[in-house]
């Protein structure tokens, strides 16, 4: 309880279905994919891998007006808990439920030992950006959201930008990754750590355990993926992956570009862009009904934003990643 609304645990698909519902009408008129139903419920019910979840809804005459779900980190960053969604129904806004519901989200985190909220993204100059900031939430990330509309892009000026391998191997799959590739995923996925974030959020440790059990969550997720990675010819050490996501059941043209990294020690190649090239080729050939690309890169990153500015990937808009401390 939290003043007048009732706020209850989601312990069922059909609650999680009902929070999607209203996740989907909160955005409408926001260009872009939308996550899948079945992503959705699986990060509502399971979470993240690496973290225990739970989610939360304020239920209405029998139907779910708003809620978010809550992440709270098990193996790193035990400070902290993470806000994967707070979405109130547009026909139930400016009646208190959002106030009602980070007020919730912030007591659980306190009762799981947290001292920092971080995530709820909003898009710049939304009402979500001018609740945020009212409650007390500072920006944590500013992220650029950018697309590549495949029908339209240059395919003979992307094919003169691919770089030689330089004494570099790819080497390819689809899905997710088998016992023998996770040591090497392992290992260059701890490139990420790179990648900008909140002074408040630690590196996260990436044991094969660790990535092996959310290589095995994909497929719940309702997700299938086509990974390119590098290795250097003369040893295979690992150099750097990227990574598209679609959806599994291939009901959305929309795939996202998720991790791209390149290690420190190989980096000056320009591996970045021949895995990122190389893996969008093989997709193009691969699924013809992909007619789009969306991308998430910290406003930060300028490297990453001028390789994706080179490919032809167009600034959607920009969205804010915030921080409350309790």
């Amino acid at each position: 309880m939290s003043g007048a609304v009732l706020i209850q645990r989601i312990e069922s698909s059909d609650r999680a279905n009902g929070l999607y519902e209203t996740y989907v009408a909160s955005m409408a008129g926001i260009p872009g994919p939308l996550w899948s139903r079945t992503r959705f419920g699986a990060y509502l019910l399971e979470g993240s891998p690496g973290s225990r979840a739970e989610a939360w809804a304020v239920v209405e005459d029998g139907r779910v007006v708003a809620g978010y779900a809550l992440g709270l980190p098990r193996y790193d960053n035990t400070h902290l808990a993470t806000l994967f969604t707070l979405t109130v129904h547009p026909e139930r806004q400016r009646r208190g439920l959002g106030t009602a519901l980070l007020d919730h989200a912030a007591g659980r985190a306190r009762a799981g030992g947290r001292d920092l909220l971080i995530g709820g993204a909003t898009l710049v100059g939304g009402p979500g950006s001018a609740f945020a900031a009212a409650r007390g939430c500072s920006v944590a990330v500013t992220q650029a959201r950018s697309v590549l509309d495949l029908g339209a892009a240059d395919w003979d000026g992307l094919a003169r930008m691919m770089p030689e391998s330089g004494g570099y191997l790819l080497e390819r799959w689809t899905g997710p990754a088998g016992d023998d590739l996770l040591p090497a995923l392992a290992a260059v996925l701890d490139g990420m750590n790179d990648a900008p974030r909140d002074a408040g959020v630690e590196p996260k440790r990436l044991p094969v355990g660790r990535i092996r059990a959310t290589e095995e969550r994909m497929r719940r997720d309702g997700e299938d993926c086509y990974s390119m990675l590098a290795r250097r010819a003369s040893d295979g050490a690992p150099a750097g992956i990227t990574r598209i996501y679609l959806d599994a059941g291939r009901a959305s043209r929309w795939g996202h570009q998720g991790d791209t990294t390149v290690l420190k020690e190989h980096r000056g190649h320009r591996l970045g862009l021949l895995l990122k090239l190389s893996n969008l080729f093989w997709l193009r050939e691969s699924e013809p009904q992909v007619d789009r690309i969306v991308t998430w890169n910290a406003t930060t990153n300028r490297h990453m934003l001028a390789i994706n500015e080179a490919m032809g990937f167009e600034v959607l808009d920009e969205w804010y990643e915030w921080r409350l401390p309790l």
